[in-house]
Parts: C-alpha cells; sequence; structure tokens
C-alpha cells in the first residue's frame, strides 16, 4: 500500500537503488549476475527512469539492457503516477508487434523497490527533443520531416491496435468532455491574469463545439518525436506511455497539427518540424484509409492543453516550487498557443 502522506520516503537516486537492483537481478538472471552502468535516464525529463546492463560473472557481452521506471513514492497512484498501469499495455503492444519495449518484468507492490515498477527492454535509439534534437540527427528540412512523418505512420498503427479484443479491461474509457474540463484548476494557476482570460475564452468555445468523440480506441497523450526513439534516422519504438487512456483517438493526431503549426509557436520559441499542420493531417488519413473530421477542434484542444499546462509550470518555475528555466520560453508561446486555439474555432464555425 502507498505510503501515508506524513511519512517522507527515502529518496530513489541511483546508489540508493542500486544495492536493491542487484538483489533483483541475481533473483531473475542468476548468482553471479550483476547489474552495471545504472544512471539515470536524462533525455526528456524522464523522472524516475534508470537505464542499465545485466552481466553474468562470465562472457563478455551483456543478458540484457533493460530501462527500470519507478513510481514516486508517497505519491497517490493514478493516471501518470500509476507506473504499473504500463505494464499490461506495452506487453500488448508489443506482443501485436508494435514498436514499443517488451516489459519483461514488473511489479505492482512494494516488496522489490519500495515503489511499483516496470523494467522494460532497452531499444536501440534516441528521442528526436523537438525543441533541442541531439547533434547527431540531421535538422535539414527533409530529414526532420521524415522524422516526423515516420511518427506520424506509427500512430496510425497503434491507433489500429484493436484494444477491445487485447485490453478489454484495462481501461474504461474517458469521455472527451474531461479532456476539456480537465485542465480548469491547472488554468486557474496562471501567474498572468490575460492568461487565464484567454483561457477562459477557448475552453467556453471547446465546450460549444464539442465532437461526439469518435474514434474511440488507444490514447498516447503525448505523441510526438521527443516520445520515439531514432536510430539511423529509422524509428525503432514509442516510448513514455504515462498519459496513455483509452478515449478519443484524435487528440493524438491534434496534438502533432499543434506541434508542426507555427501559428501556434513563439518566434523565440518553436519546435523543429518541417511538415505543416495539412501534411500531417493528410498522412495520418491516408495511412488509416479514411478522412476525419473536426481536425481544427482537437489542434485547438491541443493549443489549450499545452496552454494551460504552461501556465501552472510557469507558475511553479517563478515561485521556486520547481525551478526549470525551460517554462519561461514556454511563457512566449503562451499567448500564441491559446489565440491559435481560438483562430481554428472560428474557423470552423464558419
Amino acid at each position: 500500500m502507498p505510503l501515508p502522506p506524513s511519512a517522507t520516503p527515502a529518496p530513489l537516486d541511483a546508489p540508493s537503488l542500486l544495492p536493491m537492483l542487484q538483489r533483483y537481478v541475481a533473483a531473475k538472471f542468476g548468482t553471479g549476475a550483476q547489474a552495471q552502468n545504472l544512471a539515470v535516464m536524462e533525455m526528456g525529463h524522464a523522472g524516475l527512469t534508470f537505464g542499465f546492463e545485466v552481466v553474468a560473472a562470465t562472457g563478455p557481452h551483456p543478458l540484457a539492457r533493460l530501462i527500470l521506471k519507478l513510481a514516486p513514492p508517497g505519491v497517490r497512484r493514478l493516471g501518470n503516477t500509476d507506473v504499473y498501469r504500463q505494464a499490461p499495455l506495452l506487453r500488448a503492444l508489443h506482443a501485436s508487434g508494435l514498436p514499443v519495449p517488451d516489459v519483461p518484468f514488473a511489479g505492482a507492490d512494494e516488496a522489490d523497490f519500495g515503489t511499483p515498477f516496470i523494467m522494460m527492454e532497452r531499444l536501440a535509439g534516441r528521442p528526436f527533443i523537438v525543441w533541442e534534437p541531439d547533434p547527431e540527427f540531421d535538422r535539414a528540412p527533409a530529414a526532420v520531416a521524415a522524422i516526423h512523418l515516420q511518427c506520424v505512420d506509427a500512430l496510425a498503427a497503434l491507433h489500429r491496435f484493436d484494444w477491445r479484443r487485447h485490453l478489454p479491461d484495462w481501461e474504461v474509457p474517458r469521455p472527451l468532455i474531461e479532456e476539456v474540463t480537465r485542465w480548469d484548476g491547472v488554468l486557474a494557476k496562471a501567474p498572468e491574469p490575460a492568461w487565464v482570460a484567454a483561457g477562459h475564452r477557448v475552453r467556453e468555445r471547446l465546450l460549444a463545439a464539442m465532437p461526439d468523440g469518435a474514434p474511440i480506441g488507444l490514447v498516447h497523450g503525448d505523441f510526438q518525436p521527443g516520445n520515439a526513439l531514432f536510430d539511423g534516422g529509422r524509428l525503432t519504438g514509442i516510448i513514455d506511455w504515462e498519459l496513455a487512456s483509452i478515449g478519443s483517438q484524435l487528440l493524438d493526431l491534434g496534438w502533432m497539427m499543434m506541434m508542426a503549426d507555427p501559428a501556434s509557436w513563439h518566434r523565440d520559441w518553436m519546435p523543429l518540424t518541417a511538415p505543416a499542420p495539412d501534411i500531417v493531417r493528410a498522412r495520418y488519413e491516408r495511412a488509416m484509409g479514411r478522412p476525419f473530421a473536426n481536425l481544427a477542434w482537437y489542434q485547438a484542444l491541443a493549443g489549450y492543453r499545452l496552454g494551460a499546462i504552461s501556465c501552472l509550470n510557469v507558475r511553479l518555475h517563478r515561485t521556486g516550487r520547481r525551478v526549470d528555466a525551460m517554462w519561461e520560453k514556454f511563457a512566449l508561446a503562451v499567448p500564441s498557443l491559446f489565440g491559435r486555439a481560438l483562430e481554428l474555432l472560428a474557423a470552423e464555425a464558419g
């Protein structure tokens, strides 16, 4: 059971984690097996995520290269803090041949690491962080376009996954209205009154024009190149499933279209992307074999959602509660995110 709120769990860093991990590795891989090169996976703000190798007492090659993802100790396990819920999802997706890491080990209790965990295979490649890609990536427009379009193709493949057959009891579908109203409290924490007012205008327009939410299926929740792995320019995996749900799948497409739309951003803070939103949409529709309506609404919702998230994180940064200077850059884009959302909704309304 989770720690009570009054308890202060020991910090989970690599030195404190290593003895527990060594015991676990010996139990799973045999006497003499050891964990080596344990380190935090820092790329993309990965949280309590560590990479390591398993080596035998003899033999030059690792037995396994793994990623250990831990639930934050002492925190209510719900949504993105419920790490263990990813285990059945990733196992089902991997068994269906989709590009996700397999999960050979997982635990829902605190017996092994003091908190629930999943242990995944480590796929080849690194993420394409759209704000500052690793120097190994080619930044030429054609190469960047290829990265994004591979993501669109992978998104269509994920959306074709038959969750009713393979994960019927994993999640109850989330009503689309909750994807709008869940940000009310987050928006209220904005440090700028003008942001709150603009966000409220977007919220009311979204609610007034809300579609029926079809099609319903697997939703990644933050689908973009920063949550994909690429090796030699080829997509090798989709990662970071903390926000996954069953719901309106066009949420993912709207998010990618928002990321690809220069009008949603500030000239001094813009993701590195090449395909325009219409190209992203056309590629997805071609892969799915059908057109989709209301995509401007979903793109507007994506802008509202990221704008609200930015409002909260800018406040946390400015008050010193969670210092991260990156959010001052997002602060530049908040007016554009909300403004572009209003433009899209007005155009769709005719």
